[in-house]
């Protein structure tokens, strides 16, 4: 059965350049300490993956593109499909630190992917040894997958149904999915049949969903143009540029339980607002070193899933929207801040910050192929890509108990994600076993200090872990109440006061005692 592409998942393909890449990288380091022997092989791993790509259709399947886009492209089963063209392996370079393999992250981030294969690819990197806090014989693997096939939580979902629960090879996920078939590709005939099908019917059904979101476009237009369009409170800063093809990478990671004591501070506060808080602040140090800190806050976009309690992650493909979020880079005082987050988030979670993108999303299922590819292209472009946001920031939960490959333990988790022009920096916070990673992704010419950056992050956090709530203001004393501005019938009655006796005036008596009138 023929599989086509939804629109949200065709838009990855559609604004992808040279400069622009837009797959997704999970960042995992395992320490070979616990499998049989205390080492793992390459070739262990390469079994090991083999044995799971029944677990998610990404695995297996691969593009089928039409000429000039005409419509969105399918899914089909890779006739050719070969473990080993997916899988390589390297050394770490000396001196093997945590510089050299940040570097050698972003480089293979930075590197295209085979489009003519399944759009996902594994590569091992050994020589860990010199990094504080990485076990003696670690080694890291680094998973892309396109973002055309999977969202992150899509895509946490795959990278967990590739992952066992103990060392023994137990796995994560007891029952996969059933295999989805997968067609050949469609002929030219049938191409283009349901290509001009689809053309026809867009604009019915374009129509259609227009009229059924006609108040909340016109609500959300008349909100954007009081506000004064889609930049207005978004600062231009050094984020707000075209994106060359040098990525960078850095990281750094907190527990979950600091994080709870955060929350504690500031009543109803979430993990995802600490999270904003720790960036908005980090960003204020920064921008304030390079005398670049603006007046209003940054502005981060910050995605919504849409699957909803109910969804299934293992579907992969893209269900998400976005809200944005004022980081509250304006404001000194750590905890002042995330009030000011929580403030917001609490209003605009799942409401009005995501509707105008919620809006989009359902209206594009309904736009013919060429002419999204067109629009995506052109909009996304170093010329008339749009200033809406300063930067990127995903909060994705992951497992909270120990994960294995090949026996070997998962000790840490990183995530990347592709920028964009106008949109230079991401924040991938990644959860796994009682840590919360901040993983910055950025471009060369736009923050060649990322090391700082992430210090940055550090001092942000402890900020927070240091900052101690304002103890409450002492209630005024209760006033007397008033009886007269009290309602009739709830008055008291007040007795009066006792009249005072009259006296009789006393005569006066002379020096010799006696009463003068007498």
């Amino acid at each position: 059965m023929l599989k086509q592409l939804s629109a949200q998942d065709a838009q990855f393909l559609y604004t992808q350049t040279a400069n622009n890449l837009t797959h997704i990288m999970g960042v995992y380091i395992y320490d070979p300490a616990t499998a049989p022997g205390g080492f793992v092989r390459f070739k262990d791993i390469i079994r090991h993956v083999q044995a799971r790509v029944d677990t998610s259709p990404l695995f297996k399947r691969r593009l089928h593109r039409l000429p000039f886009d005409m419509d969105h492209p399918y899914w089909v089963e890779d006739e050719h499909f070969d473990i080993e063209a997916h899988m390589s392996h390297a050394r770490l370079p000396e001196p093997g630190d945590w510089r050299q393999f940040c570097i050698a992250v972003a480089r293979w981030f930075s590197k295209p992917m085979d489009m003519n294969r399944p759009l996902w690819d594994i590569y091992i990197i050994e020589g860990l040894d010199r990094i504080p806090g990485i076990p003696k014989g670690s080694f890291a693997m680094l998973h892309r997958v396109h973002h055309a096939a999977v969202d992150g939580a899509s895509g946490a979902h795959a990278f967990i149904a590739m992952s066992d629960i103990d060392a023994k090879g137990t796995p994560a996920i007891a029952e996969p999915p059933p295999v989805e078939e997968l067609g050949k590709a469609p002929s030219s005939a049938e191409t283009l049949s349901r290509a001009w099908s689809a053309s026809m019917q867009s604009p019915v059904k374009f129509m259609n969903a227009l009229m059924k979101m006609s108040p909340a476009i016109v609500a959300s237009a008349r909100k954007s143009i009081a506000e004064g369009g889609m930049t207005a409170g978004v600062p231009e800063t050094r984020f707000n540029v075209p994106v060359g093809p040098h990525k960078m990478f850095d990281a750094t990671t907190v527990a979950l339980a600091d994080v709870a004591e955060i929350r504690k501070k500031v009543p109803g506060a979430t993990v995802n607002d600490v999270v904003l808080t720790t960036v908005g602040g980090a960003l204020r140090k920064y921008l304030a070193k390079h005398k670049e800190l603006p007046k209003d806050s940054l502005v981060a976009v910050a995605p919504i899933n849409l699957r909803g309690k109910g969804g299934k992650a293992s579907s992969p493909g893209n269900q998400v929207s976005a809200m944005s979020v004022p980081v509250r880079t304006d404001l000194a005082g750590p905890l002042e801040r995330l009030a000011a987050v929580r403030d917001y988030t609490v209003e605009a979670k799942e409401a009005k910050a995501g509707v105008s993108a919620r809006i989009m999303t359902d209206l594009s299922q309904h736009i013919p192929g060429a002419t999204m590819a067109a629009v995506a292209r052109l909009v996304t472009s170093e010329r008339f890509a749009v200033r809406g946001t300063n930067l990127f920031i995903s909060n994705v939960p992951g497992a909270q108990e120990p994960l294995y490959l090949a026996g070997a333990q998962l000790v840490q988790q990183h995530g990347m994600a592709p920028l964009a022009n106008n949109m230079g920096l991401f924040v991938a916070t990644p959860s796994y076993n009682g840590r919360i990673a901040f993983s910055i992704v950025c471009e060369r010419s736009i923050m060649p200090d990322i090391a700082f950056f992430r210090e940055c992050i550090d001092e942000s956090f402890a900020d927070l872990m240091a900052a101690m709530p304002k103890p409450e203001k002492p209630k005024a004393a209760t006033a007397a109440p008033n009886p007269a501005a009290q309602p009739k019938a709830q008055r008291k009655a007040v007795p009066k006061p006792a009249a005072k006796p009259k006296l009789k005036p006393v005569a006066k008596k002379n020096a010799t005692g006696k009463n003068p009138k007498k």
